[in-house]
């Protein structure tokens, strides 16, 4: 029988991924049988029947297209899932190189289609495994890669030449990619047959997720020359995968993720055509990475739009020519801070719907979020049912048998228009503060996503919004759920492995890279990833590469804002 506390303040606890929770069900007195939310769980109102004097303005060609045409708002493909199914593609990382190993080859044999490599907090900063800085935090949070011996380990017995691999790294990004292809390289295998996506979008870390090494200039810098090498050397790799998915768990509205999203991505564009590189010749390889919050329409609505807003702008502001750089493709992961540490087997269903939101919506990639990653890293059963997802939705449920099956809908064509319209409104707002550097630098962005979180965490400590578990249907039923532990062991292995490394390499071969790329990042000529890929060859560490950034940039320091 549901129960409900008289303080329902105190029945409130964190319900964000990786925040804390034992996995006991608070006891309460009664519940609220339900509560009356007439609008999206971003706040947008929403309206009690749509007709079709709601979508009275909507022009099909101009505003839709068929499927594989601009503006490409119901989709990226003339045949998308009948054509190809989505990517299937599991975010696993832990402990070290051989533990992450072994679970990318299960989810390889479990019918996963490509790998999306989780890195531990250390290799995110671009310190080694055995910096005092990393004490405690190696392999904790992801798998610890510090090294080409450690790429090498992670990716034994698995064909980089067959299958697409995405990296979530963000300041180092270029030596983690320059660390896969040196490793493929000595597997024989060549740079122009590489596959996959480094996320390599530092604007938001500086608004969002709060991961970074050095300022902003000089990291946009290190971006466009990412793509200005990936476009000559790597040219099936996406260079960015532009990313709303942090700005949305950091606690933003939908139309905030899709609206700073997009403007990150325009402003690497303009910061690639800065370089003197046509639009055309690097913009086919960006990508874009969303979130798939709980709001099953809004969601599908902000993925349609953000297809139209990119294509008609790519188009009409960057004169883009080809449809390729029109293309708006997107990995999509359900969404980490809708998981609840209280009654975790609900996570399933939540992630079940997240997960059909995103293949509606026509993603290209999809992670679905283990029901128990609200409590530490997933274990093996707890990715196995969260890849079995994936597979239900794309071979049962019907989804992937027809193209874009909710186009028309008076209300999801009424929400993709009004989406669509309050991003451009936030666009205005970020030119008028002189880009998005510029926003940055003046907290915009921090203080919009800021007042979000806490306009949404009041809406659920009042019960305003309901979470089933949590401020609602509450049991008080004790449930112990298994959960991956890392044993300390893995760090003493990994730490010695890494410094056997270092005392058997070239030391003068190492110094004399490591200066090359030292007189590179000094002056505004050259392009710094060639000689990361020089540096990774003569077996130069990520964090001597990283210290060259450090030294002539310095460190990045988050301002305080209140």
């Amino acid at each position: 029988m549901a129960k409900s506390s008289t303080n329902q303040k105190d029945t409130v606890s964190q319900t964000c991924a990786g925040k804390g929770g034992h996995g006991r069900i608070r006891d309460t007195k009664s519940a609220k049988s339900y509560v009356k939310y007439p609008q999206t769980v971003s706040g947008v109102p929403i309206d009690m029947l749509y007709t079709p004097e709601s979508i009275a303005d909507l022009d099909y060609e101009r505003d839709l297209g068929n499927p594989g045409s601009f503006p490409f708002t119901r989709g990226v493909r003339d045949n998308m899932y009948r054509g190809k199914l989505w990517t299937f593609r599991q975010f696993s990382g832990f402990g070290g190189p051989e533990e992450t190993n072994e679970r990318y080859k299960y989810l390889i044999a479990q019918g996963q289609t490509g790998l999306s490599v989780a890195f531990d907090f250390p290799t995110l900063y671009g310190y080694d495994s055995d910096s005092s800085r990393a004490a405690g935090e190696v392999g904790r949070a992801g798998v610890a890669i510090c090294s080409l011996q450690d790429m090498e380990i992670l990716m034994d017995g698995i064909d980089q030449g067959a299958i697409s691999t995405s990296m979530t790294i963000n300041p180092p990004a270029n030596v983690l990619l320059a660390f896969y292809i040196v490793a493929a390289e000595r597997k024989g295998i060549p740079p122009e047959k590489l596959t996959g996506t480094i996320q390599n979008d530092m604007l938001k870390e500086f608004q969002a997720q709060k991961t970074w090494i050095v300022p902003p200039a000089p990291s946009v810098r290190l971006i466009v020359d990412t793509v200005e090498y990936c476009t000559k050397h790597v040219p099936r790799w996406n260079t960015i995968s532009i990313s709303g998915y942090h700005i949305r768990e950091a606690g933003s509205t939908a139309v905030q993720e899709l609206a700073f999203t997009l403007a990150n991505g325009f402003a690497y564009v303009e910061a690639c055509m800065e370089r003197g590189m046509p639009v055309d010749s690097f913009a086919r390889r960006f990508s874009h990475f969303f979130n798939s919050h709980i709001d099953f329409f809004e969601e599908i609505a902000k993925y349609r739009a953000a297809r139209r807003i990119w294509a008609r702008t790519m188009k009409d502001k960057y004169g883009a020519q080809d449809p390729r750089s029109m293309l708006l493709r997107f990995h999509t992961q359900t969404a980490g801070c809708s998981l609840t540490a209280q009654q975790p087997y609900n996570n399933i269903i939540r992630a079940t719907s997240q997960a059909m939101a995103a293949a509606l919506g026509g993603t290209q990639s999809l992670h679905v979020n283990s029901m128990d990653e609200v409590l530490a890293l997933p274990t093996e059963k707890a990715v196995e049912i969260s890849l079995r997802t994936q597979q239900i939705c794309a071979y049962e449920m019907g989804i992937a048998n027809t193209i874009d099956p909710l186009a028309g809908s008076y209300f999801v064509e009424s929400l993709t228009n009004q989406m669509e319209e309050q991003a451009r409104e936030y666009f205005d707002k970020i030119e008028a503060l002189g880009g998005v550097v510029s926003g940055i630098e003046k907290g915009f962005f921090q203080q919009e996503i800021a007042q979000s979180a806490f306009a949404d965490q009041k809406r659920i400590e009042t019960g305003e919004r309901v979470v089933v578990g949590v401020n609602n249907f509450i049991t008080d039923e004790a449930l112990e759920v298994e959960i991956l532990r890392i044993p300390p062991e893995i760090e003493l292995r990994q730490v010695e492995k890494h410094q056997e490394m270092k005392r058997r390499r070239d030391q003068g071969k190492v110094a004399a890279k490591l200066e090359d790329l030292h007189k590179v990042c000094r002056t505004e000529s050259g392009n710094t990833m060639e000689k990361i890929v020089e540096c990774v060859r003569a077996e130069c560490t990520l964090q001597e590469i990283c210290d060259v950034f450090r030294d002539v940039w310095g460190l990045y320091r988050d301002p305080a804002l209140y």
